[in-house]
């Protein structure tokens, strides 16, 4: 791996484990979920987010480097605190909420990325192409939890009918 190159593989790398635990945090999600479409839709960002760190890690090997290979061990202690929140208030709009700021932070991550300005142009096109994808379907999870708040909040013997 060249100097020149290190920069960018370090980058790239904490973004490949930023996907990965995203995948392994929707996959959780998808085996949580109480709805068959929600399980479908978590499965699939599972699947689009290994995709991402795919194409990442590729790039690290293009790029001369050794890519990452797994998730952060804070993005599993996260996770293990979701489950125990999930579990205190088996609320299927906190699960979503909890989802859908996981998704945020990860969005977050790829922006402060792209304004690195020490990487390359080159790798930064690929941060911007992965980031694009990442934040598809963004206003799903925005939406969806709205919708299930409604619900909670309609189904409250409190709520005017």
């Amino acid at each position: 791996m060249s100097n020149a190159n290190r920069h960018d593989i370090h980058v790239l790398n904490n973004l490949i484990q930023t996907a990965i635990d995203s995948a392994d945090g929707y996959r959780e999600a998808s085996t949580e979920a109480d709805d068959p479409g929600r399980r479908d839709l978590f499965g699939r960002r599972s699947f689009e987010r290994r995709q991402v760190a795919e194409e990442l890690q590729s790039t690290v090997r293009a790029l001369g480097g050794d890519p990452a290979a797994e998730g952060s061990i804070l993005a599993k202690a996260q996770r293990a605190f979701a489950d125990i929140r999930h579990a205190l208030m088996r609320d299927e709009a906190s699960r979503v909420g909890v989802v859908e700021g996981a998704d945020e932070a990860v969005r977050a991550r790829f922006e402060k990325a792209l304004e690195d300005s020490q990487i390359s142009a080159t790798t930064r096109e690929t941060i911007r192409r992965a980031f694009a994808r990442v934040s598809s379907g963004r206003d799903d999870l925005h939406d969806l939890r709205h919708s299930l708040e409604g619900q909670r909040d309609a189904s409250n013997r409190l709520y005017p009918h």
